[in-house]
């Protein structure tokens, strides 16, 4: 489907738009060559480009990827970043080759992740940040300075990362607090929002808070313990967490309320 924000854009900027279900068809190839296209340039884009695409415009194809590659290809990588409690996500531009974001890298940057940030957070330094880097790149590119790294120098495997989808907001209470408070604001607004049951009703989690010096004990994961101005505390795997923002339809979660990964019969 065509992207109507670009299109205005263009629109408004006296640039010509137009789009393709098929960018390796021959008849975009066709369309592409006629335009004497210089450079390529993917941003957030959802096909694959095979050899003769990539290869149409003479400076070649770059793509820009809000990941440290090689490490964090693939989709959702922000959500996953956040997941794996990474220190810091990457911004990198790199050559189209015919795999998914493998290669050659032109320009990178890294971005601390603390652990005031989630998905929102991260996702306001991409879209300011990516097309910074893109900008900076081409200007390489036209200048023929670009000294390419092979990502195979930076590590010989990397790592792959799936797209992810419904289901996978549901929330496992038997994590850690640590794991949870991660997950929870990995997919937080404008993403799904975490998800748990009370018996037979859904509740959305959009944040939690840590709890310092909160003591290891075992208990019953999902279990409310207390309720402390207005903030429910949950057990976890080893300790407890607050739930600071949830979205119920019905009462307030109140002490003794045990909450699930998924709807109880």
């Amino acid at each position: 489907m065509p992207d109507q924000q670009l299109q205005r854009l263009a629109k408004d900027a006296g640039m010509y738009c137009t789009s393709s279900g098929n960018i390796n068809s021959p008849e975009f190839l066709d369309w592409a060559r006629n335009q004497s296209c210089d450079l390529f340039v993917s941003m957030s884009f959802d096909q694959i480009f095979k050899r003769q695409t990539i290869d149409t415009p003479g400076l070649g194809t770059i793509n820009c990827h809000a990941g440290k590659l090689p490490f964090y290809r693939g989709r959702n990588v922000l959500n996953w970043a956040l997941i794996n409690d990474e220190p810091e996500f990457g911004i990198t531009v790199h050559y189209v080759d015919e795999s998914i974001d493998t290669g050659d890298i032109i320009l990178q940057r890294a971005y601390p992740i603390t652990d005031d940030d989630n998905y929102a957070t991260l996702l306001e330094t991409a879209y300011t940040e990516c097309p910074r880097l893109l900008h900076q790149a081409v200007d390489l590119i036209l200048q023929d300075r670009v000294q390419p790294v092979r990502q195979s120098m930076i590590h010989p495997v990397g790592m792959y990362c799936p797209a992810r989808g419904p289901g996978d907001e549901i929330l496992d209470w038997n994590q850690t607090s640590r794991e949870i408070f991660n997950f929870v604001r990995a997919i937080c607004e404008p993403g799904p929002m975490a998800r748990t049951w009370l018996v037979d009703e859904e509740i959305c989690i959009n944040e939690v808070q840590l709890v310092p010096q909160a003591p290891i004990y075992m208990g019953i994961p999902g279990a409310v313990l207390f309720v402390q101005d207005k903030i429910p505390f949950v057990k976890t795997r080893d300790s407890m967490i607050g739930i600071n923002d949830y979205r119920k339809q019905g009462r307030r979660l109140r002490a003794g309320d045990r909450l699930c990964g998924k709807r109880q019969a």
